[in-house]
């Protein structure tokens, strides 16, 4: 019986790999989007009168207990949670441009205002045992969804260079611009009477 089980271990992996592939890209989206929205609420908080409020708040972030800082931390995700209804209402109602943007606007605005608050309570937030080791975690299974998605990516980035060609002189890119001259002609045979 071990045997078997030791035979059917890699056959479970190789079951398993395309799910832990697609939940290792969505965590890099979230990483990727964590990492670039930081820079532009950056920017925000230099265009409007933001960065007095981050100086006030970090001033009472400094005087308030690490478990305190955490309800700091944690309240926008609450006050975010009615968006997030109200792209399922609007889903269940098949209004799906609407549902698109409101998850997608909450989804961007909830990750930018998160990096906003994580970078005012990091310190005091570290000091909590179990926080530092989610975060640590965090941090670890980045690495590994970035060692995981890596040679995909490689490989996505070789087949386009081989289709497309690093200066538009692949055979993908010569059968585009025909598609594209072809259409045109097209377009200028029915605009001649």
């Amino acid at each position: 019986m071990q045997d078997l089980e030791t035979v059917n271990q890699p056959r479970r992996r190789r079951l398993l790999l395309p799910l832990w592939v697609v939940l290792a890209v969505f965590f890099l989206i979230e990483a990727w989007l964590w990492d670039h929205l930081e820079p532009i609420v950056a920017r925000v908080v230099a265009l409007i009168p933001l960065a007095a409020l981050k100086r006030w708040l970090a001033l009472r972030v400094g005087a308030l207990s690490p478990a305190l800082t955490l309800i700091v931390f944690v309240v926008p995700a609450i006050l975010l949670f009615p968006l997030k209804l109200a792209g399922l209402w609007f889903i269940s109602h098949g209004r799906w441009i609407a549902a698109t943007f409101t998850v997608v606007a909450a989804k961007l605005f909830g990750l930018g205002v998160t990096a906003f608050l994580f970078d005012i309570t990091r310190d005091k937030l570290l000091r909590m045992p179990w926080f530092k080791w989610g975060y640590d975690s965090v941090l670890r299974l980045r690495e590994m969804a970035t060692a995981l998605v890596d040679p995909i990516r490689r490989r996505i980035r070789a087949r386009i260079k081989a289709v497309f060609g690093r200066h538009g002189e692949g055979w993908g890119a010569n059968m585009l611009r025909r598609i594209l001259r072809w259409r045109r002609s097209l377009r200028q045979a029915r605009s001649e009477p």
